[in-house]
Formats: C-alpha cells, sequence, structure tokens
C-alpha cells in the first residue's frame, strides 16, 4: 500500500484540490508541506494531535514537514470555526507560547540533518508595510468570495471585524511566502480552514503564475479527529505539567467504543492489519482495544516509560487496588491543622479541583472518595496518620486518580 493510500485507508483525508499530483508528490517523498498552530496557549493540546502524527508519518515516508508556529496570526486571532471574536493576548505571552510549542513539537518532527523545518511567521508578517501589503496582495483577493467562505459566515451574525477579516490574507500570504522561501508545495490544514488555504494557492498563481505549483489537501479534522480536541474543551494538554502522563493515559482509555478503532487508526503508527483485526473484537475486548490506545499515544506523546508507569497504575487501580505506581502528591507538616486536612484543601492541594468552590461541588454530588470510600460531607477531614505509610488513594469522578503520602 502507497503512504498516500494508507492515509486514505485511515481516514485522515478529507478533501484535496489535485488527488493524482498530490498522490504522486507524496508516494515518491517530494511533498514540502506545512501545517499552522496558532500560539494560544503555553501546550499542544489533543486537539493538534492528529496535525502531529500526520506530520510524523508523512516524515518517515521521506516527505519534509513544516511546522509554522503562528506568532504574527496569534496577534489578531482566528475566526475560522468561531462564532465569537479570540482574545487578545501579550506579545510577550505569544514569545512564551512560540517557545513551549517549538520544544513539543520536536518530540514528533526530526529535524536535524534540514529533514524538517520549524518557522514562525512573526518572522515576515510583523515587519510589513502596510501599504506595501495592500499593493502586492489586495488586488488578488475578491471581497465577494471573502465574505462566501464558511468561516466568515459563521462570524457575520454577530459581527466581523475588520482584524479578523484580514486573517485569510495574512495566511495566504504565509504560504506565498513559504511556497518562495522553501519551496513549499502542500498545506495541511482542518476543513474550517479550507478557504483560507485556496487562498493561498490562488495568490501564489496570481503572482508567480499557473506555472507555479502549490497545492492543498484538506484533513479530516472536524468530525472525528477534531472533536478529539473539542471532548474536554483543551483540557487534555500534551504538557505533563498541565496533564500528567497518568491522565493523559486514561483520556484515551475512556474513549467511547464507536470512537476505538478510529483513534487507532488516525492516531497509532499500528500497522491497519493489526487494527482490521481488532474491527471484529467484541464487548471486553473493546477494553483490550482501549488499552492498546492509550499506550500508544502515551508512549508516543511521554515515552515508554511514561506509558508502563500509567498503565501499570491504571490495571493496578481498577483490579488489586495497589497504587503504588500512580500519580502521587507529597503532604508535609505544615499541610496539616491539629494532625488534619479538610477534603476541600486537599482536593485543590492535590490538583484535583481548581478551587474551593469546585472541590465542594465535586464532594456534594458524590464524586470524591478516598481509598474507594465516597466522601460526601464537606466538612470531612484526613487525618495524618491516615496518609501515614503506605498513603491513600484520592479519587474525583471517573478519571481523576492520586496518591497522597506523607513526605
Amino acid at each position: 500500500m502507497t503512504t498516500y493510500d494508507e492515509l486514505v485507508a485511515r481516514g485522515l483525508i478529507a478533501q484535496v484540490t489535485d488527488e493524482d499530483e498530490i498522490k504522486k508528490m507524496i508516494n515518491e517523498g517530494k511533498a514540502v508541506f506545512y501545517i499552522g498552530f496558532d500560539p494560544t496557549a503555553d501546550s499542544l493540546h489533543v486537539g493538534h494531535f492528529m496535525a502531529l502524527c500526520l506530520m510524523k508519518r508523512l516524515q518517515m515516508a521521506g516527505n519534509k514537514p513544516i511546522a509554522l508556529i503562528g506568532g504574527g496570526t496569534a496577534m489578531i486571532g482566528d475566526p475560522s470555526g468561531r462564532t465569537d471574536m479570540r482574545q487578545m493576548i501579550t506579545k510577550e505571552t505569544i514569545e512564551h507560547n512560540v517557545a513551549c510549542f517549538k520544544k513539543q513539537i520536536s518530540r514528533f518532527i526530526d529535524f536535524s540533518e534540514d529533514k524538517a523545518l520549524l518557522v514562525n511567521n512573526a518572522d515576515w508578517l510583523l515587519d510589513l508595510n502596510y501599504v506595501e501589503l495592500l499593493r502586492e496582495v489586495g488586488p488578488h483577493f475578491s471581497v465577494n468570495r471573502m465574505l462566501n467562505a464558511e468561516c466568515y459566515k459563521q462570524r457575520m451574525e454577530k459581527g466581523l471585524s475588520f482584524l479578523e477579516f484580514n486573517y485569510m490574507i495574512m495566511q495566504s500570504f504565509d504560504f506565498y511566502t513559504l511556497f518562495r522561501k522553501y519551496g513549499c508545495n502542500m498545506q495541511f490544514g482542518g476543513d474550517d480552514q479550507w478557504s483560507n488555504m485556496l487562498g493561498g494557492t490562488r495568490l501564489i498563481h496570481y503572482k508567480l503564475g499557473k506555472d507555479a505549483y502549490a497545492m492543498t489537501i484538506n484533513l479530516l479534522l472536524n468530525s472525528e479527529g477534531k472533536k478529539m480536541g473539542k471532548t474536554q474543551a483543551g483540557a487534555v494538554w500534551l504538557d505533563p505539567e498541565k496533564t500528567s502522563p497518568f491522565d493523559f493515559y486514561q483520556y484515551w482509555r475512556n474513549v467511547s467504543d464507536d470512537d476505538v478503532l478510529n483513534c487507532l487508526r488516525m492516531l497509532t503508527f499500528l500497522p491497519l492489519e493489526q487494527i482490521d483485526e481488532m474491527a471484529r473484537w467484541e464487548g471486553s475486548q473493546l477494553n483490550q482495544a482501549k488499552e492498546i490506545l492509550a499506550y500508544e499515544l502515551t508512549s508516543l506523546v511521554h515515552g515508554k516509560e511514561e506509558a508502563e508507569k500509567a498503565q501499570a497504575s491504571a490495571r493496578a487501580l481498577f483490579s488489586s487496588g495497589n497504587a503504588a505506581q500512580m500519580p502521587e502528591i507529597t503532604l508535609t507538616e505544615e499541610d496539616f491543622e491539629d494532625g488534619v486536612i479538610g477534603i476541600l484543601r486537599l482536593l485543590v492541594k492535590a490538583g484535583l479541583a481548581p478551587s474551593n468552590g469546585e472541590a465542594r461541588r465535586n464532594v456534594e454530588q458524590g464524586g470524591v472518595s478516598v481509598d474507594g470510600e465516597k466522601i460526601t460531607d464537606v466538612k470531612a477531614v484526613i487525618s495524618k496518620s491516615d496518609v501515614e505509610g503506605e498513603g491513600i488513594v484520592l479519587k474525583r469522578g471517573k478519571k481523576k486518580f492520586i496518591k497522597v503520602v506523607l513526605g
């Protein structure tokens, strides 16, 4: 099976502009492609996962990825797929987020020996002269066509600012710049980006002639793929400080029966034949498929050692109750007052609740337990003696667990 055919078989491709040419370039390892990441947070999340896996998959087949971090476009926000205007963030915050993205993307993509590039569009967008940009790019964009684009239609009812209206031009200018500077001949993105991607292709043709080759390819991110990122609204991060390897493992271990095979096909590097065999599994066997999915993705993001720890912790927790290997927090003498600590304070201290108010709601709704015993009294306390020795297992909801020990 060719590389392109495998992408199709895995359900990754939704739409392309010239399938024969794209297929040829990808299969021959001649694609120089880019995917953009807007640094609106200090960590990538599971919504970016498909794009990262796709980049890795194509690089393994000899193609060259360009990871474009939108340090420039993040200054104005992207209206695509949104019904409200994105909050403005400072230049300093963007620069910090860019540095975090670079570190995380390097876990997936090999940047050695010019095998890939990592660029920031702030390097060319922030120095643009407004009048020069209008002269160079403005004549090639039809306002009527832009207003018909789905990404702008969704915002028209609530009001589309002139700031956001420029996003298509900026993204198109990105492709034009990457084409000229690095020979980038393809751009990948979600289906909410399709109009912007076509704008980039048109700009290259207008400026350099139709013989200047530029292709766009659209990935299936809005349905199965993008749904993964929406499930917890960006709460599942790739940064282990924001989402622990154990919680990351548990996120994938708890996908629905209907989603597990799609996730295996789109996100893992397991052979399709092995995944097709799992399609015959039923009942409890699907739990095994979910374990495989969780292990493979945790290993990809956090390494095999952390994946093995997370898997062992999950199995121990749900079988013998031995939680020795699960994530843990160490309390000190100062955390106790008169030898006890309140359950609400402990939940916040352990990172299982962001505030006392949220912790109170968790307890009142019956979502908190200690060593398997449900806690329903918001005034409940845990004594220092309870935590001594092997410690306790504090649980919130179905997916959040942590071992509490005394230092």
